[in-house]
């Protein structure tokens, strides 16, 4: 059974939301969506580098808490609740030079207050890049 409150999801309208923010300037792009996760993609270039040619770590962490808390907000009626990041980590595994990474995020709980997502970012190969997880607290919408 999906978890989502919200019944009109639409990809392509939630990527055009981060146009002008961090996720559009990062080239992330939200291509799917399932019963309990959301899944988004970021190129590996210029934008996403370190100065040594590899996918920059915070570059893996923007990606893996803008899919999680995108997430987390479709999962609450956002009339009167939105969800904020509380906590993050991240374990970067190996590294990615050029291409595409792939970010699913998956929620381990849902509750009142927080919930918890864990976002799993692969490469083309379907090798694993990063793993990370989140703790998003769920406030009341007036007090964005």
């Amino acid at each position: 059974m999906a978890i989502w409150q919200r019944k009109d999801i639409d990809l392509d309208a939630i990527t055009k939301l981060g146009e002008a923010s961090m996720p559009g300037h990062l080239g992330i792009e939200f291509t799917a969506i399932g019963d309990n996760w959301v899944e988004a993609r970021m190129p590996v270039d210029r934008r996403t580098h370190q100065p040594f040619g590899r996918l920059h770590g915070g570059a893996s962490v923007a990606l893996a808490e803008t899919v999680a808390s995108m997430a987390g907000s479709l999962a609450v009626d956002p009339a009167e609740r939105t969800v904020v990041g509380l906590e993050i980590n991240a374990n970067h595994i190996r590294a990615a030079r050029d291409g595409y990474v792939t970010c699913r995020a998956t929620n381990e709980a849902l509750g009142r207050t927080t919930q918890v997502w864990t976002m799993r970012i692969t490469d083309e190969a379907g090798k694993l890049i990063c793993l990370s997880r989140i703790t998003l607290a769920v406030i009341a919408t007036q007090q964005v």
